[in-house]
């Protein structure tokens, strides 16, 4: 059974991979950092249930096979169809976001930097569905940084995906989403939780293209 299911996602990674490239014109955009086998944490902007298929589809294999996307178990266990890819396809770090469970993320989150994983993270925590490019941002990338600094901190900007994918949309529009990866940062000695999320919030801002999506 066991080898049966890691065929099937195995098989469905691979759909989902060229679904993505095929109705998006996906592509990589490395800026400041190269694609090596480096331990990172890939922290994006957040806009739409797509953000984390399109980071993990557009990175190489080798990067691909150590990365394990930060999600929301109550999303990813609501139907089989979703515990299968959450956990099987995508290998998710699952957190309980319900606040009547005693559930302890950050533990997870550091487990799976222990065991040599990289990390997709969406600091801002909640879709972002306004006109500001970037919400507040959570304390969990902080904490990351300082319990694990040797780790590089990516921004990643996920370009047109509102786009493709709007709001109550099914069928995405074929369009070319880029995915931007940035200069890495890492947590200063000394600096202040505030002043480090503001600055990972302006490194990854950076990577907008605005003009591109405000046409």
């Amino acid at each position: 059974m066991k080898i049966i299911r890691r065929l099937a996602a195995k098989i469905v990674g691979q759909a989902i991979r060229l679904f993505a490239s095929f109705i998006t014109a996906l592509r990589a955009d490395w800026q400041g950092i190269e694609p090596v086998p480096r331990q990172r944490v890939y922290f994006a902007n957040h806009t739409s249930n797509g953000d984390m298929p399109m980071i993990w589809s557009v990175l190489p294999p080798a990067l691909r096979r150590t990365v394990r996307p930060v999600a929301a178990a109550d999303y990813w266990l609501k139907n089989p169809i979703r515990a299968f890819v959450g956990p099987e396809v995508f290998n998710c770090v699952l957190v309980d976001r319900r606040p009547e469970v005693k559930d302890k993320p950050m533990d997870k989150i550091i487990a799976a930097l222990d065991e040599g994983s990289s990390l997709i993270i969406f600091p801002e925590g909640n879709r972002n569905m306004g006109d500001e490019p970037l919400l507040p941002f959570k304390a969990g990338l902080y904490n990351m940084g300082l319990a694990r600094p040797d780790v590089d901190l990516v921004p990643t900007w996920i370009a047109n995906l509102n786009s493709i994918m709007p709001k109550g949309e099914v069928i995405p529009l074929p369009l070319i989403c880029t995915v931007t990866f940035g200069a890495p940062i890492h947590v200063r000695e000394g600096e202040s939780k505030d002043a480090f999320l503001s600055r990972a919030s302006e490194a990854l801002a950076s990577l907008r293209p605005v003009e591109r999506e405000a046409n």
